[in-house]
């Protein structure tokens, strides 16, 4: 699997090159967010800072976002929306788990350019509950979009618990990605593990699932029975 998914992003860095930044004002308050962030943690960045990075107003930030962690949801959906735009039609005939494989690193790779930024967020994830409660919410439902892109369905309960447990997948990734050499040799081998615990989970997710399902089909066959000998008593006794 690394190893298709190396070739996929060889093939992806000659083929595609990054996007241009974003000129628009949504776009330069996103950059500005990301180039603070790296330089320091995300509790210490104010509007008013981001505002000045980006050469806009109070008036035009305020027209955009309302906090920071606003422009860090909008940062992430810029990275879901650059994922989904490149999905690579020559997975299609691959397993889920490695279009899934190839999407992450696909994501992984939009991220390069942040890395510092990323690493500045996850040291203030670990001392900061609520920031990591918020972060987890914006992290799942982009994992949703993820794991649709991998053809993989993310609807439902059974999808909200997957994109959850993708979540959590992606952040122990990340945690060997931040530190990573170049060659991300050790984030495939960290990817491809992480993706293979997953896939036991979700096993054991689908075999769960039959279980309400099939208490309910023996609950109906269960009334059927009462409804019938109900129905012998009433004949029995006229």
């Amino acid at each position: 699997m690394a190893r298709k998914a190396a070739r996929s992003k060889a093939r992806r860095s000659t083929d595609r090159p990054a996007p241009p930044p974003d000129g628009s004002t949504r776009g330069r308050i996103v950059e500005a967010f990301m180039a603070l962030l790296a330089e320091q943690p995300i509790e210490r960045i104010g509007l008013a800072a981001i505002a000045e990075r980006a050469g806009v107003t109070l008036a035009d930030m305020r027209g955009e976002f309302s906090s920071p962690l606003a422009v860090l949801a909008a940062h992430i959906k810029d990275i879901d929306r650059q994922v989904l735009a490149e999905i690579d039609s020559e997975m299609d005939e691959e397993s889920p788990r490695e279009r899934l494989f190839d999407v992450l690193m696909r994501r992984l790779e939009l991220l390069t350019p942040h890395k510092e930024a990323m690493r500045s967020l996850m040291r203030s994830v670990r001392r900061d509950p609520p920031l990591a409660l918020a972060l987890n919410v914006m992290a799942a439902r982009s994992q949703q979009w993820m794991l649709t892109a991998a053809g993989i369905d993310a609807s439902g309960p059974k999808g909200m618990v997957r994109a959850q447990g993708l979540a959590l997948l992606f952040a122990n990734v990340l945690r060997t990605w931040v530190n990573d050499d170049d060659d991300q040799t050790h984030t495939l081998a960290a990817l491809d593990n992480q993706l293979a615990r997953g896939q036991r989970f979700a096993g054991l997710l689908d075999e769960l699932c039959r279980i309400p399902e099939a208490a309910c089909a023996f609950r109906e066959r269960l009334r059927g029975v009462r409804r019938r000998g109900r129905e012998s008593d009433h004949r029995a006794a006229m």
